[in-house]
């Protein structure tokens, strides 16, 4: 046993830099060829402040149209259903061209009648003045 040496056994060692080669190119890979989604929002804008007490005689009529939590529709109080909602839009715009609207929802109210109801006033001739209001839960 004299001639015998004993060795240590070496470590095995594996090369990660392949490895994080591949990383880096898939990495670029995904960054290159992924698509980022315009999104688009909808156009309302808050009511405008209430005008000073001097100014309130040349205050702007405003079309009030409410939506109830069981998503029944009035347009300045008379009852209507979504079909009609452009033609009561339209006609009180005809009396008053001036008038904004204002879409008053209750917070439990569908967003889909919400939507319907902006884009009548758009079709109604409304490309701004259209506003939402969000009334209290009781």
């Amino acid at each position: 046993m004299r001639g015998r040496t004993h060795r240590a056994p070496e470590e095995a060692n594996v090369d990660l830099t392949p490895m994080l080669d591949v990383v880096f190119i898939l990495l670029i890979f995904f960054i290159v060829t992924s698509t980022f989604a315009q999104e688009e929002t909808i156009g309302l804008e808050p009511p405008p402040p209430p005008a000073p007490q001097d100014q309130q005689q040349q205050q702007v009529p405003a079309i009030l149209i409410y939506v109830d939590e069981s998503n029944l529709i009035t347009v300045n109080g008379r009852v209507t259903d979504i079909g009609s909602v452009r033609a009561n839009i339209e006609r009180v715009r005809a009396e008053n061209p001036e008038s904004q609207v204002v879409i008053q929802a209750h917070p439990k109210s569908r967003n889909g009648v919400i939507v319907l109801i902006r884009d009548a006033a758009y079709s109604a001739g409304y490309t701004t003045g259209v506003n939402l209001v969000l009334s209290q839960s009781e």
